[in-house]
């Protein structure tokens, strides 16, 4: 093999390693943009926007979403913040409750529970900063009362756990968390 024949296969080979790891980087790179299913999308399956729909019971292999503790029950509650401020209301009668916000990529954007809450109640607003200004000029009057989360998030969605402390418990727990509310101020 001459020399010349030994760096025209080198530079191919060369070529060819470089055409390939970059076709790799750009596949890689391009799979967030091309992924069907994100939570946010997950949410949506289970009813409408700005109201908690109830999660299915958590079963192995059949999660409505991700993770779930089948010791809970679930609540979601999708929102767009240009459709305005979210207001979350929620009274739930056990010893335990929690709620994460998350953002569209399901990333989890802030979490409180009923001891961090210092209330048995929850009354949070999540709004954005351009939101709150204006909220600021004209205030409700239960703002003192609010949890005020300010976020530069404008799509997510709410999940709000409740601990079953007793299977008799349940339909109680259901209940309340349908009645807990996700809407405007």
């Amino acid at each position: 093999m001459t020399l010349s024949s030994r760096f025209s296969l080198t530079v191919g080979i060369l070529a060819t390693l470089c055409l390939a790891a970059i076709i790799h980087i750009l596949v890689v790179l391009s799979i967030p943009h091309n992924v069907q299913h994100s939570a946010f999308d997950n949410v949506a399956k289970h009813g409408p926007d700005r109201q908690f729909n109830l999660l299915p019971d958590v079963k192995p292999g059949d999660e409505a979403l991700p993770d779930l503790d089948p010791a809970m029950k679930h609540a979601t509650c999708r929102f767009q913040l240009i459709d305005g401020p979210v207001l979350f209301d929620a009274s739930i009668p056990v010893p335990f409750w929690s709620i994460g916000l998350f953002n569209s990529a399901g990333e989890a954007v802030y979490s409180l529970n009923n001891r961090t809450a210092g209330a048995e109640r929850l009354s949070m607003l999540v709004l954005t900063t351009e939101q709150l200004s204006i909220l600021r000029e004209n205030p409700p009057e239960n703002l003192e009362d609010l949890i005020v989360i300010e976020t530069e998030e404008i799509s997510g969605f709410a999940l709000l756990r409740a601990y079953v402390p007793h299977p008799t418990k349940m339909d109680e727990i259901d209940r309340a968390l349908m009645a807990a509310s996700c809407g405007t101020i």
